[in-house]
């Protein structure tokens, strides 16, 4: 009998500990629209784009959509106009509502948006030497590679350029500026939660895709051999 009550007992600890472990682990395991690293704006965007809260996802998505479409069919001056009219609207119609409710209930409740007044909203120098740093890192970047690509450095990499821009030519004959923002912004709040569902399935049929277009880029790179990459020193 002691023997039976020991091993119930070896047994009950082993399952534990290994349901235990399996539950740390899974949760140790980073979450795709997760923040690891990085900045809290970036993460912030992060998890709009993939609905961790629908609530505030939805907002960002409707209000982004709605704007884009004013833009496409108003004036930028229009819409901005309107926007800041329906916003004054709101806030001067509960600015004296609430200096009328006071009036006559004779209470001391102080302005209606003094939280909002009341926040340090100021950018200290130090917060705008880090964002400048980090624009002028990326701006630089972006500079250094138009520049490899538009002298030539790589002829593979030029060519590539080239065909996406001679592609571009016929988006363009088809779309505007503010059709494709609008396609990108339905994109963006709708490719990233799909990707996460299916992931398994869409990052099997990249491989294929990109196995592929590496065979074929070879293939072509040794008939051509002048078209190969030069490799660094």
């Amino acid at each position: 009998m002691a023997d039976s009550a020991a091993q119930f007992s070896l047994v009950s600890s082993t399952s534990s500990t290994t349901s235990v472990s399996s539950c740390s682990s899974s949760s140790a395991r980073p979450q795709l629209g997760g923040c690891t690293s990085g900045g809290s704006m970036s993460c912030a965007v992060r998890d709009l784009l993939f609905w961790r809260d629908v609530r505030k996802s939805a907002v960002a998505f409707g209000a982004s959509l709605v704007l884009l479409l004013s833009l496409a069919t108003l004036s930028a001056v229009t819409v901005v106009a309107h926007v800041a009219l329906a916003l004054l609207s709101v806030t001067i119609s509960l600015r004296v509502y609430k200096a009328v409710v006071q009036a006559l209930q004779k209470s001391e409740e102080g302005h209606p948006f003094r939280a909002y007044l009341d926040l340090d909203v100021t950018l200290s120098p130090e917060t705008f030497q880090a964002h400048a740093a980090v624009v002028a890192e990326h701006l630089n970047r972006g500079l250094q590679l138009l520049i490899r690509l538009f002298l030539v450095e790589d002829l593979v990499d030029s060519l590539e350029l080239a065909m996406t821009m001679w592609l571009m030519t016929y988006v363009g004959a088809v779309f505007n500026g503010i059709t494709l923002l609008i396609l990108a912004d339905l994109l963006a709040f709708t490719l990233p939660p799909l990707y996460e569902k299916y992931e398994v399935q869409i990052n099997r049929y990249m491989g294929l895709v990109r196995r592929q277009t590496k065979e074929l880029v070879a293939k072509i790179q040794a008939k051509l051999p002048g078209l190969a990459k030069k490799k660094p020193e």
